[in-house]
């Protein structure tokens, strides 16, 4: 509930420190004194738009602070707490603005957006008045305060949840099943491709060794025609040949054996050679005796070589890549075949999902309509106490109409009224002038208070256009909502007033310079005198004490 009200420089407050109790507080005052100004606060602390007229004369900004206990409302605790916003102590929501125009909003000391402000203000208070806090006008509180009333939230939200579940899997499937035709063409294409590569079957390192056999084979004549003419220039030329020159030279040295020194040492290196190219010879014969230049072997590299270079172009890569990207396109058909194991499964729990809503979905509107009949019934009755003879409200529950599971269950919800005789039912919105609104939903608010989840209910003159008996009942009708929970009612009829667990009196002050608006609460006796100037005016008289004694007296004594 609200707890602590502080404003300073708003409108005409110079400074207001506001305590606030549980029950019912009624509001009162002088025309023009500011009772409604407390609210038009409260509300720029709610979300409401602002602008710098709003501003004391004179001062740089305005700052308006309200503390709410939350300890009975878990959604609002819940809410602050997924957004880190949560205290040990009350909820302090906050709004400044300035002379410039400029507005800033605060949660528990965290700078927020407008839009969150709105957001939680709605679920710890209600205001029932012709701005637009009124929730009573959206469907969406029309079916939240249905089901409270037949106790199927948790139901609702379980509807909800199925709904949610079947679209998200539904959206899964539709993305899957969308990309069927190019997945099934691009599973064929990979297929054959695949299939190429492991028909090739090319092994670690086969193509190095292909490369170099090809290239060995390639050049065999030239390899062994350069074999033959080493043989030749070495041994073999009648014309003359290395080894013929070096047993000549080592002859003719021989001739002066016992020479010793740079002669010797020729010597033997002439000969070291001679060793070295008969060896030499000896190699390159052999070679050439075993040297097999297979036809058919070169044949069958140069076509091993071409299927794979070919390959490799078709899929503008290296050779060398041609292993990589085989189980690249393995992972590839993988993962389609993967995909149409989840579009089955998909489509499994897409079913299952659908039966699962459809169940829920019965079942809620079973529990709608019971507590829609019944909701309808005491509502009117209310509305025939609050001055509204030949009133009727109605609760349509109109069928979706898309076929597919939504959220909201299997039918919208609109609360119908017609104010007057003779009328027809009307959606609510459309209908309802501001003083028949505030009673409505007064009516409504009375009947659903127990299961409501917002405990602080803010009426501004609820009683306009009201009077004698029809304002006593109001009154009693605000102070039953008190008594389950927190009511601020802005009135000036003393039979509302009356009614009240505490009086808050509104009045101006006038200073030498100034005028502003400040907030008393009153006591027994204050609270007597202003209701005697509710009934008689300024003057008040014995009678007008009196009278507003025994209204007091009766109010609290019921």
């Amino acid at each position: 509930m609200l707890v602590h009200l502080s404003i300073h420089n708003y409108a005409i407050v110079d400074h207001l420190d506001l305590e606030l109790d549980a029950g019912m507080s009624a509001i009162s005052g002088e025309t023009g004194a500011g009772k409604s100004i407390m609210l038009d606060a409260l509300g720029l602390c709610l979300g409401d738009r602002a602008d710098s007229g709003v501003v004391r004369p004179g001062a740089d900004k305005a700052d308006i602070l309200a503390s709410f206990d939350l300890a009975d409302i878990p959604e609002a605790r819940t809410w602050l707490a997924e957004r880190d916003l949560d205290s040990d102590g009350p909820c302090i929501l906050r709004r400044v603005i300035t002379a410039e125009g400029r507005s800033r909003g605060y949660i528990n000391g965290s700078p927020c957006p407008q839009a969150d402000l709105k957001a939680i203000g709605e679920l710890i208070i209600d205001i029932h008045s012709q701005h637009e806090h009124q929730s009573l006008l959206k469907t969406d509180t029309h079916r939240r305060l249905l089901d409270e009333y037949a106790g199927s939230q948790e139901l609702a939200r379980q509807v909800q949840l199925a709904a949610q579940r079947w679209k998200q899997t539904r959206n899964e499937l539709e993305r899957i099943s969308s990309q069927g035709d190019e997945q099934r063409a691009r599973h064929q294409l990979l297929s054959y491709q695949l299939e190429e590569l492991e028909n090739l079957a090319l092994g670690d390192n086969e193509l190095e060794q292909l490369e170099q056999e090809h290239k060995a084979l390639s050049n065999a004549d030239a390899l062994l025609g350069a074999c033959r003419q080493v043989l030749d220039l070495c041994s073999e030329s009648d014309a003359g040949n290395v080894l013929a020159a070096l047993t000549a030279s080592l002859n003719r040295l021989g001739a002066f054996g016992g020479q010793g020194g740079a002669l010797g040492e020729a010597s033997n290196l002439l000969a070291s050679a001679q060793i070295q190219v008969e060896e030499a010879v000896g190699e390159l014969n052999r070679f050439v005796d075993h040297f097999d230049a297979d036809p058919e072997r070169q044949q069958f590299l140069e076509e091993r070589l071409d299927t794979i270079y070919t390959l490799a172009r078709k899929h503008r890569i290296q050779p060398t890549e041609l292993a990589a990207l085989q189980q690249q396109l393995f992972e590839e058909i993988e993962g389609l075949n993967a995909d149409d194991q989840a579009s089955e499964r998909l489509a499994e729990e897409l079913a299952a999902y659908e039966r699962h809503y459809e169940e829920k979905a019965a079942e809620l509107s079973s529990l709608r309509g019971n507590a829609a009949e019944r909701l309808s019934a005491a509502v009117e009755q209310e509305m025939q106490a609050l001055g509204m003879p030949g009133g009727r409200f109605s609760i349509q529950l109109q069928a979706m109409s898309s076929e597919e599971p939504h959220a909201n269950g299997l039918e919208a919800v609109e609360f119908l009224v017609s104010a007057n005789p003779g009328q027809p039912l009307r959606g609510l919105a459309k209908v309802a002038s501001g003083g028949e609104l505030s009673r409505i939903s007064l009516a409504i608010q009375v009947i659903t208070a127990q299961t409501s989840r917002v405990p602080t209910l803010v009426f501004d003159e609820v009683d306009v256009g009201i009077g004698g008996p029809t304002a006593e009942v109001v009154g009693q009708l605000l102070r039953r909502l008190g008594e389950r929970g927190q009511v601020l009612c802005v009135t000036h009829l003393p039979q509302v007033a009356a009614q009240g667990h505490q009086h808050l009196f509104v009045h101006k002050r006038r200073g030498e310079d100034a005028t502003s608006t400040a907030v008393s609460k009153l006591d027994e006796s204050g609270r007597v005198e202003e209701i005697a100037r509710m009934l008689g005016g300024v003057d008040l008289t014995e009678e007008s004490l009196a009278h507003a004694r025994k209204m007091v007296a009766s109010a609290q004594a019921a």
